[in-house]
């Protein structure tokens, strides 16, 4: 148990991750390879909206054993937004293969709770990368197009679709600068860079920005201006898409 990185993080936190590995250890014992936080909470910048995400590395993903789970998980979900993804160990090149942009993340996130780094080695190829970063780009221009149609007469759904944009918006930003050559500090940091670089006429890339910012923190955004907002981010995404293209 990483008790350092635990001690860390707000203490209701500690006390459901101290708890659910625990759980998981009892559940799965030795097909238990590792345990993994990351994304936010792994660099210590989590927020009371954010999501604690934890990977499990398993050598094998029996009922009886993953049955044992399902309350610490429902509580970690209730407590602190908790998400787990379950992953193989024979898993874990094809993974990162096809959750290029994901896993890159993860390599420049992540803190071991528990058992042995099953990354240490882990390298994602140029190609891969670059194909998913496009493909999650088009994606979330698809998806954010649908909820603006959908959506459009119910605000705080609106404000909730933004809230939820930062996370993969941030880790594209990242991908994108890395493959450029560039890489940032961080994704919140990659993606202020690329939104102040990127050809977006008459928007204020801070204020965007800002009400990213505001719309995870709160769940709600000024009258009038979540749809707005969610117009820009498709119009971001596309022009980083383009950006990516231009790589191939």
């Amino acid at each position: 148990m990483n008790t350092e990185l635990l001690q860390a993080l707000p203490a209701n936190v500690t006390r459901v991750l101290t708890d659910f590995t625990s759980a998981a250890e009892q559940a799965f014992g030795a097909d238990l390879r590792a345990i993994v936080l990351y994304g936010s909470a792994a660099e210590g910048r989590l927020r009371a909206t954010s999501d604690v995400n934890l990977l499990l590395v398993l050598s094998r993903f029996e009922q009886a054993n993953a049955a044992r789970l399902s309350e610490p998980m429902r509580v970690g979900q209730t407590a602190i937004n908790l998400t787990v993804m379950f992953l193989l160990e024979s898993e874990i090149a094809a993974a990162a293969e096809a959750f290029a942009v994901k896993f890159a993340d993860i390599l420049q996130r992540r803190q071991v709770l528990y058992g042995a780094d099953p990354f240490v080695n882990l390298v994602i190829s140029r190609a891969a990368e670059l194909g998913r970063l496009k493909q999650s780009l088009l994606n979330l221009t698809l998806r954010w197009r649908e909820a603006f149609v959908a959506r459009g007469l119910r605000e705080e759904q609106l404000a909730a679709v933004i809230a939820e944009a930062a996370g993969p918006l941030r880790a594209c930003a990242a991908a994108l600068l890395a493959l450029e050559g560039t890489p940032a500090a961080s994704p919140k940091k990659a993606l202020e860079q690329v939104a102040a670089t990127l050809p977006n006429a008459g928007v204020d890339e801070t204020a965007l920005l800002g009400r990213i910012t505001e719309a995870r923190q709160t769940r709600l955004l000024p009258p009038g201006v979540a749809g707005t907002t969610l117009f820009q981010l498709i119009e971001l995404a596309q022009a980083m898409q383009a950006r990516a293209a231009s790589l191939s």
